[in-house]
């Protein structure tokens, strides 16, 4: 894991391993998922309701995340991630779908870069971007393809395999 600034952390155990939750100035600024950090330390707000949220999301009681982000990222990450945190719970978009959304059709390779660089998966839901054929083309998060595949059967999102 690359070195984060964090004022403070938590971790906790979700149905897809341990989620590592990283704050600095009461907004979540990573979320890591399959890695448990040593120990929490330090005290935010944001953390506790950031937990709070997605355990009820992994519950299937929210179907919405809203806690306080703080995405560091250059401004074309920052364009490709703002499409992304649109896509409705349930739903999905294809990278050629967000290139174009951002005005750049051609830039479908750089979108799915951006796309693994998301810092605070699962809030910004990168599992809901799909190959143009809905083909599920790869996740940084976890365990890879099965933690996709868990988080969009969560969602009840179709693909094809």
């Amino acid at each position: 894991m690359k070195k984060i600034d964090f004022d403070a952390n938590l971790s906790f155990i979700s149905p897809i391993g341990a989620i590592s939750l990283y704050s600095k100035n009461n907004r979540i600024i990573h979320l890591e998922i399959g890695n448990e950090s040593p120990s929490s330390s330090g005290k935010a707000k944001v953390l506790d309701e950031a937990q709070k949220q997605l355990k009820r999301y992994f519950a299937g009681k929210a179907a919405e995340l809203d806690f306080e982000i703080s995405l560091a990222g250059t401004a074309f990450q920052q364009s490709v991630w703002q499409v992304i945190d649109q896509i409705p719970f349930g739903q999905s978009l294809s990278y050629a779908d967000i290139a174009t959304a951002i005005g750049n059709p051609k830039a479908v390779r750089a979108v799915g870069a951006a796309v693994g660089a998301n810092p605070v998966p699962i809030r910004i839901g990168c599992h809901r971007v799909l190959g143009s054929n809905a083909s599920i083309t790869g996740y940084s998060g976890g365990d890879g393809i099965p933690t996709k595949r868990w988080l969009l059967e969560h969602e009840s999102i179709q693909t094809k395999d």
